[in-house]
């Protein structure tokens, strides 16, 4: 799903400022995915109609969203797209206060991701964590466990609790098999930058 993020209301918007606005954003974005996809998709907000985006905006309506999305264990990923590069300064100046990790992607006319990428820094272990699971493409704690570096000796329950936080930030699609759950890259091609 791609929502342009220019046309949360019923008139174009190409400055997005202010918390207050920001708020009203984050209510138009939860009106607009009411309806859950059967499984795990990427959520695009789409910001090539967007010149400017302020970080009091951006932190009520894009962070507070991600944050309430995942939180209710939707099958809903959020994914900034198209964002400029101030846009991807503010963003980046918010994670980093925040010690937040954000994914971005720019998207092709046919709505294709194309360079993937994180905002914010991941800690070394889950980066870790990040890195194994897109070289595999997908993967469970006990797969991790066991293609984990000599030097790493961690064990299940800690690849467990990294693949959930790593879910939690909308990182990594969370895939429930029962009680077991398996975490999958979020686009087919593996070109993360970090």
């Amino acid at each position: 799903m791609i929502i342009d993020m220019a046309h949360l209301d019923s008139k174009k918007q190409t400055i997005l400022a202010g918390a207050p606005n920001g708020r009203r954003a984050m209510g138009a974005l939860l009106a607009k995915t009411t309806q859950e996809p059967l499984g795990p998709e990427p959520l695009y907000l789409d910001f090539a109609s967007v010149q400017v985006a302020t970080a009091s905006f951006l932190r009520e309506g894009v962070l507070r969203f991600r944050d309430a999305v995942r939180s209710q264990h939707s099958n809903f990923y959020p994914v900034v797209a198209n964002a400029n590069e101030q846009i991807i300064e503010e963003l980046s100046l918010l994670a980093h206060a925040s010690n937040d990790v954000l994914m971005t992607c720019s998207l092709s006319e046919q709505g294709e991701p194309m360079k993937t990428g994180l905002i914010g820094e991941l800690d070394p272990k889950q980066k870790l964590t990040f890195d194994l699971v897109n070289s595999l493409g997908e993967a469970n704690a006990s797969e991790l466990m066991q293609n984990q570096d000599s030097n790493e000796n961690a064990k299940q329950n800690a690849w467990n609790n990294r693949l959930a936080g790593l879910a939690n930030l909308g990182l990594v699609f969370e895939i429930s098999q029962g009680r077991a759950k398996r975490y999958k890259r979020l686009f087919e091609e593996e070109s993360y930058g970090a």
